[in-house]
C-alpha cells in the first residue's frame, strides 16, 4: 500500500496530447545495469512509482573527469 506524501503531486496530461518520439540512446550493459539498480531502489523507497503515462525520458551517462560517469 502507498503511502501519500506532502510533496506528492498529480501530473494532468492536457486534453490531446501526444506522446512525442525520441532519440533512443544505446547503452552498454553496464549503463542499463545500473540504470535498473537505481529505478528498483527509488521504486523500493517510494521515491517514485511506475507511470500511466507512454511518454519516456531519457537517461544517460556522462564521463566525469575522473572517468567515471555520472548518470543523467
Amino acid at each position: 500500500m502507498l503511502i501519500k506524501k506532502l510533496w506528492d503531486h498529480a501530473i494532468e496530461v492536457k486534453k490531446g496530447f501526444v506522446p512525442k518520439n525520441r532519440k533512443i540512446y544505446l547503452l552498454s550493459k553496464e549503463e542499463r545495469r545500473e540504470i535498473c539498480k537505481f529505478i528498483k531502489k527509488q521504486l523500493k523507497k517510494e521515491y517514485i512509482r511506475p507511470s500511466k503515462l507512454l511518454q519516456m525520458t531519457s537517461m544517460f551517462f556522462v564521463e566525469k573527469k575522473n572517468s567515471k560517469n555520472q548518470m543523467v
